[in-house]
């Protein structure tokens, strides 16, 4: 009877140890993590692109790992970045509608006041949910989730660094490098960020009570929308600009000014054609120092909160690329190829790490093109039809072409508007700011550009990126029915108007 004990005591000891290294259980005191042999893809990076990437790749059949060390996946975009923005920016705006717009629609609300501390909990708990949703659809699709720091040791072989303690090395025959962007420093580094009083959109995400007075250093789109969260929930935000205009790259001119007047309605305030020079603390407010772009006129700005918004920067901090030979460009981003591979045609590059918007959706499509390329050896992102979406109220979005894009190209192109104004589920949502703007080229009508500002624009451009994507004309959309009464027979009417006439004005 004890000999039976021992043997099976033995046989479950060694059906424990396969069953753990089936399931890739990566402990501290393993020097490999790979024992039976290296993975078909290793995944650098958990973000939209990576964690995309990761579930591709084992959907193919690719024994998959992905490495972390952030300790939850999502990247900045679920973490500190596109989705919880999204939360402060959906309840901040039913806070402002029912504070000052419920009444002329026959609602009438007392005692409304802000619970900011509740409203920062419901967006962690929308982070939360999100993220351990993608480490749920790691478990399903049996991908192995490394939590750790990952630095190249070789072409084909990459440290660990685990959260856990310890570290471990990990083999692939192909790797993609995902690890996504930081925020940029102020140019100069004249302005320190302390996340507290001088912040990036991370700390303006957390802030522990509503400022008196912010100041938005760059009127890009995460500048716009962070401004339009605090100036909903009381605070006076004043943008500060260096260029002529607002919305960043790749928005329509005549869109941004539109989109100026509408925020300024709201009460942001815009100081455009303006450089800052310095941000310094004094006697808890901020002194904020600025000067027109052309050098003639000097102001100070003096504010509870500063927000610095000047851009993203690839983040490739202790990769050690050099050991994988692996090429960086002058701005620090990876050089890749039309393939996404990197100077090592083994590894690939996805996302704000590499070329090209630095837009979540973006990186999620490189992530299943570069997947492809190593199962199938073809891949595709077509990067004229990326969209661009502002989620402020009105959301502006856009895809393809602007008007200024075309007359620099010497492009002959027709213009169609139609005005949300004019559009029955605008009337009666009394929402009806903003129009539907269609670029379409001269000769053959073929879609070069849609650009939209009124409501629901984040969804509704999604009709247009598909248009681009196959090159249908704007009679193509015209002819095409769209539900009545619905916000997008605005796009459709728009269409009609870029070739021939609206019905509805």
């Amino acid at each position: 009877m004890l000999q039976l004990q021992r043997a099976t005591q033995k046989h479950v000891a060694r059906r424990l140890r396969r069953a753990t290294l089936q399931l890739g259980a990566w402990q501290a005191q393993r020097s490999l993590a790979t024992p039976s042999g290296p993975y078909d893809a290793l995944i650098i990076g958990g973000g939209p692109g990576g964690y995309v990437a990761a579930i591709k790749a084992a959907q193919l059949g690719l024994k998959t790992a992905c490495v972390e060390k952030r300790g939850s996946l999502g990247g900045t975009c679920l973490n500190v970045g596109c989705i919880p923005s999204k939360a402060m920016l959906n309840n901040s705006h039913i806070y402002h509608q029912t504070k000052h717009d419920l009444q002329r629609r026959g609602i009438d609300v007392s005692g409304v006041s802000l619970n900011l501390p509740q409203m920062l909990k419901s967006k962690e708990q929308s982070v939360t949910s999100l993220t351990k949703g993608i480490e749920m659809l790691f478990k399903q699709n049996k991908v192995d989730y490394i939590k750790g720091a990952a630095s190249f040791v070789s072409p084909n072989r990459v440290a660990v660094k685990l959260l856990d303690g310890g570290e471990t090395e990990v083999e692939a025959t192909n790797i993609i490098i995902a690890t996504g962007s930081e925020v940029a420093p102020f140019p100069g580094g004249v302005i320190e960020i302390d996340e507290k009083q001088i912040v990036s959109s991370t700390g303006a995400l957390d802030l522990q009570e509503v400022p008196g007075k912010m100041v938005v250093i760059g009127g890009g789109i995460i500048g716009l929308e962070m401004g339009s969260v605090w100036s909903r929930l009381g605070a006076e935000v004043t943008v500060v600009e260096f260029l002529g205009g607002i919305g960043g790259v790749g928005i329509d001119e005549e869109v941004a000014k539109q989109f100026q007047k509408l925020l300024a309605k709201q009460g942001l305030k815009f100081k455009l054609n303006t450089k800052v020079l310095s941000a310094e603390k004094q006697d808890g407010k901020v002194s904020v120092k600025t000067q027109s772009a052309k050098g003639d006129k000097e102001e100070t700005l003096e504010a509870d909160v500063v927000l610095v918004s000047v851009g993203r920067r690839p983040y490739t901090e202790g990769l050690n690329l050099e050991a994988a030979g692996v090429q960086l460009d002058n701005k620090g981003r990876v050089v890749i190829d039309d393939q996404l591979a990197t100077s090592a045609k083994h590894i690939k590059c996805i996302g704000d790490v590499t070329f090209g918007p630095m837009l979540a959706h973006k990186a999620e499509e490189e992530g299943i093109a570069a997947v492809e390329h190593i199962k199938h050896g073809h891949g595709h992102v077509n990067y004229n039809a990326i969209p661009s979406v502002v989620y402020t109220h009105p959301e502006v979005a856009w895809v393809g072409k602007t008007e200024q894009d075309l007359k620099a190209a010497g492009v002959k192109y027709n213009v169609g508007k139609f005005p949300f104004a004019a559009n029955s589920r605008a009337k009666t949502n009394l929402d009806t700011e903003g129009f539907v703007k269609f670029l379409s080229e001269k000769e053959t009508d073929r879609i070069l550009g849609v650009h939209i500002i009124g409501p629901n624009a984040g969804e509704m451009i999604s009709e247009a990126v598909l248009a681009i994507e196959y090159g249908a004309s704007s009679e193509d959309i015209a002819r095409t029915t769209h539900a009545h009464p619905t916000l997008s027979e605005a796009f459709k009417e728009a269409a009609m108007a870029a070739y021939s006439k609206p019905i509805h004005f």
